[in-house]
């Protein structure tokens, strides 16, 4: 894991699911100050109860606003991008906000990080950025090349910025856990498709990757984790195996399968063992930056439904009721 001794790290969208996991992972270590940047009051006041330590700061803001970007960046050695609009009937409903949101606020964090001489700068992504079907997906995707394009103009600042990309988060605000454990209650589980697979990561994991990803990082890399997939239907088993399965048909915007390397990303990706490295086209990057590794075989692709590792319904049990 980076050296956090004597840093200071800011996380925007700093009161969500990854947030409040991220902070209490850092707290643990001798970091002089996190930084909570999000525009909810009511979420950091109920945070600020909920976490005592000294060494918390909570910052209003809105990645939308870069002049408050630079303040909040002020004396900050890391940023850790969080904060996106992600809710797809919701982004397909008001696509400008998500654009406003997910790439213009995108481009404000990567201003105010070159301006505020920030050290390093890892974005939270999503395997809907990769062959995108739906707007939430299409602006992931965007943000994502726009932190990649950033170490290509930051000049003589010593700024770096890199993408980590992995799947649905177990019980994360919004997710399918969540929604099951609910509904089962009516004695339905509603499924779009039986064969509907997707990559599953623990918020404990996804914490730990980007910790590892910020230590790893060059500039211009996408970091992909190796993490299983289960279907949708085991999940539904798993949470509630009593209940009727009701198959609804796939909603606006879904795929039946996710993606997080697609064939042609795979030609200059490495394989590193536990996780993949989707290299910039940078002139100076396989010169310089590509260690030990692993190129991936023509034609591969990291899909949900041809991964080689798989959650069982028992699996899945033991993760939600952990």
């Amino acid at each position: 894991m980076v050296d956090l001794k004597g840093k200071t790290i800011l996380v925007t969208g700093g009161t969500g699911s990854f947030g409040k996991k991220f902070v209490n992972k850092i707290l643990d270590t001798d970091i002089k100050k996190v930084i909570i940047l999000s525009r909810d009051e009511l979420k950091q006041f109920e945070m600020a109860k909920e976490y005592t330590d000294s060494r918390i700061r909570f910052f209003i803001g809105d990645v939308r606003d870069k002049e408050r970007l630079l303040r909040a960046f002020n004396g900050v050695d890391f940023v850790i991008h969080a904060a996106a609009l992600k809710h797809v009937g919701i982004c397909e409903y008001n696509p400008f906000e998500a654009i406003k949101t997910n790439i213009l606020g995108a481009q404000n964090i990567i201003d105010a990080a070159i301006d505020s001489g920030v050290e390093k700068v890892i974005a939270l992504s999503t395997d809907k950025a990769a062959s995108p079907v739906n707007l939430y997906g299409a602006t992931k995707l965007a943000s994502d090349k726009l932190f990649v394009a950033a170490n290509s103009y930051v000049g003589s600042k010593s700024t770096r910025f890199a993408v980590v990309r992995y799947g649905n988060v177990v019980g994360s605000r919004g997710s399918v856990v969540p929604f099951f454990k609910k509904v089962k209650e009516t004695g339905k589980i509603p499924i779009t498709d039986v064969r509907m697979t997707r990559f599953w990561i623990t918020l404990d994991q996804g914490v730990e990757f980007v910790l590892s990803s910020l230590n790893r990082m060059q500039g211009g890399e996408i970091f992909v984790p190796k993490i299983p997939s289960m279907k949708v239907i085991d999940l539904a088993k798993a949470i509630a195996p009593e209940c009727e399965i009701e198959f609804v048909g796939i909603r606006p915007g879904e795929k039946l399968h996710e993606t997080m390397i697609t064939e042609d990303d795979a030609r200059r990706t490495i394989d590193y063992g536990p996780y993949y490295v989707i290299q910039p086209e940078f002139p100076w990057w396989r010169t310089e930056n590509v260690t030990v590794g692993t190129p991936l075989p023509e034609g591969f692709s990291y899909v949900s439904n041809t991964n080689n590792e798989w959650l069982s319904v028992e699996d899945l049990k033991k993760l939600i009721d952990d």
